[in-house]
């Protein structure tokens, strides 16, 4: 299969999933939660993915108040920043983020800066100067303000970026940004994103003379 070439002047990365395994900690975190609330573990851990964990307990807790949600999510955040065990890069992120080292993206993640730099650390791989985390937002994604705030940072339009993200909130994130999206890993396989891949190992990044990034995409 020919590879799919995506122009953009900027990259918008999602962390955990998209550059970062990090399943093995939130499955941990949010299994002995969820325990801990009386819901199935199995169930909460396929709303977990993408948003801010205020979030996913308002979604699984719908007639808690937010006030509680939010104490809860504070334990969480320490818990999985504490937590880095099983943390490790996707496969190919570390020469993915050598490629864009010098080229305008951001790391836009519903984790808080402790969290990010945590598993960013973990995984040995550099933290984007531009990033947008937890603290900087007003609403989680699938809401698209993340994105949108990240693209304003880098000094660009919604449609000369492209998202990089890996979960079903943050896809809509992305999309509902007005953004092209490459799905990364299997839970974006089934989201119809503008182009899928396994692991970052199918993407190579071109710098063009004209100042744009081309993305050469050999699709899962």
């Amino acid at each position: 299969m020919p590879a799919t070439v995506l122009t953009a002047h900027a990259l918008l990365l999602d962390m955990d999933g998209t550059l970062v395994n990090s399943d093995a900690v939130v499955e941990r975190c949010w299994r002995r939660w969820a325990i801990e609330h009386g819901l199935d573990p199995e169930a909460a851990l396929k709303v977990v993915h993408g948003r801010q964990g205020y979030a996913t307990m308002a979604v699984l807790l719908p007639d808690r108040p937010m006030e509680e949600n939010y104490a809860d999510n504070r334990v969480m955040l320490a818990e999985e920043t504490a937590d880095v065990e099983g943390v490790v890069p996707i496969g190919g992120a570390p020469a993915f983020m050598a490629a864009i080292a010098e080229l305008p993206h951001a790391l836009v993640t519903s984790a808080d800066s402790a969290l990010a730099t945590a598993r960013m650390g973990a995984a040995a791989l550099p933290m984007p100067v531009v990033r947008v985390t937890a603290e900087q937002v007003g609403a989680s994604k699938p809401d698209p303000e993340g994105f949108l705030k990240g693209a304003a940072e880098l000094g660009f339009d919604a449609a000369d970026c492209i998202v990089f993200e890996d979960s079903e909130a943050g896809v809509a994130a992305g999309r509902a940004a007005g953004m092209r999206v490459v799905g990364v890993g299997p839970r974006a396989a089934a989201l119809a994103p503008d182009a899928h891949v396994a692991d970052l190992t199918q993407v190579r990044v071109e710098a063009a003379e004209d100042g744009s990034i081309r993305l050469h995409i050999d699709e899962a």
